[in-house]
């Protein structure tokens, strides 16, 4: 149990006090690991020679916090401030939830992982952007990097 506290703290301070571009990739990093769950528990759904319905609910929990996660990435863009940067990362972003949907839907893992893999991509890139402006940054006072895209 106070392991467990001290875990539970620790994540919370860490997500406190991360900068904006951190909390993307923090962002990034638990939505792949659901759909990481959510494939496997596909994999094992479809391998298995009689389907056991309780799998689903943990296939469709997984993958619904995936596009809880992906919605927040949606809302935290900026128009104003990422333009077309933006726009096309909302309209990725709708894509990967639409895929989703439909992938739980037809408990299609394909679907799952093409939408995993690129969301990996956006990862590194925003992990490349977020170590560039802490490298830059060193020295002088930053406020983070601008989240808009």
């Amino acid at each position: 149990m106070a392991y467990q506290n001290a875990l539970s703290a620790y994540k919370e301070t860490r997500v406190r006090t991360a900068s904006p571009g951190k909390i993307v990739v923090m962002l990034y990093d638990e939505a792949i690991k659901q759909l990481d769950r959510g494939q496997e528990l596909l994999h094992q759904y479809h391998s298995a020679t009689k389907k056991d319905p309780s799998k689903i609910e943990h296939i469709n929990k997984a993958i619904i916090k995936a596009r809880d996660i992906i919605t927040e990435l949606m809302v935290s863009l900026d128009f104003e401030q990422g333009g077309e940067i933006a726009r096309n990362l909302f309209s990725l972003y709708t894509w990967f939830n639409r895929e989703l949907l439909e992938a739980n839907l037809a408990k299609d893992e394909e679907r799952v992982r093409a939408v995993r893999d690129m969301m990996n991509e956006l990862r590194g890139a925003w992990q490349e952007i977020v170590s560039k402006a802490e490298t830059e940054g060193l020295g002088r006072s930053t406020t983070g990097i601008n989240i808009a895209g």
